[in-house]
């Protein structure tokens, strides 16, 4: 597994947090999300061979928040 932090646009409460968590870990390969709002990011433990930053980053888009990479990701 690897780990790929998220920064992660338009989330105002838990209820946002939970959401992105919740799409982030439907991604075949992602073992574990984290999500916080302050800073707004997501931590993700995936597997590379199975997910990749593009597929979290659309699963989070289609719950109507922004995604990218942290910088330096």
């Amino acid at each position: 597994m690897e780990r790929l932090t998220l920064e992660i646009g338009g989330m105002t409460c838990r209820h946002c947090a939970a959401a992105v968590k919740k799409a982030l870990e439907a991604v075949p390969g992602v073992g574990r999300a984290d999500v916080t709002l302050d800073p707004p990011r997501a931590g993700v433990e995936y597997d590379p061979a199975r997910a990749t930053a593009e597929a979290m980053a659309k699963a989070v888009e289609a719950e109507g928040y922004r995604a990218a990479p942290a910088a330096g990701e």
